[in-house]
């Protein structure tokens, strides 16, 4: 049992969207998510299991209307399936362990970040400000946070 698994919610937690997002595979609209203009240092945890997915120091302002980040926290918290919807070819992002739908990865990031753009829901995710990530149990990610 991993020390994070505290901050799980229950589905009957989530709200109407939350639920739609993560279990539903839904996107919130463009330009509407909570975290699109957060630019706190912290760490972004799947909002159903609570792992840790992304640090605010991968986060950038890419234009597409949803949260973006370079790379996750640490590859062994998501999946990345191949998402044939809507007619397009897309590559889907979920969490490991909560198995939540959390957005897509695309090829045109930043190259000098390694060209990955984790075009990301708002909804499906939840900050951990980086004064509270020891005190929840990431302290390990921590050191991920660059200091502004």
């Amino acid at each position: 049992m991993t020390e994070y698994q505290r901050s799980k919610k229950s589905m009957s937690d989530l709200t109407p969207e939350q639920f739609r997002v993560t279990q539903q595979n839904g996107t919130e609209a463009p330009g509407t998510g909570e975290y699109l203009e957060n630019k706190e240092p912290g760490l972004y945890v799947d909002i159903v299991s609570g792992e840790p997915l992304f640090v605010s120091s991968d986060k950038y302002e890419s234009g597409c209307g949803w949260p973006s980040f370079t790379k996750p926290v640490a590859k062994k918290h998501i999946k990345e399936i191949l998402d044939k919807s809507h007619g397009m070819t897309r590559v889907e992002v979920r969490s490991d362990e909560g198995d939540s739908h959390l957005g897509h990865v695309f090829t045109d990031g930043p190259p000098e970040a390694g060209g990955l753009r984790y075009c990301i829901n708002s909804a499906s995710l939840r900050f951990v400000p980086e004064n509270d990530m020891e005190a929840e149990g990431y302290a390990e990610y921590l050191d991920q946070i660059e200091v502004g």
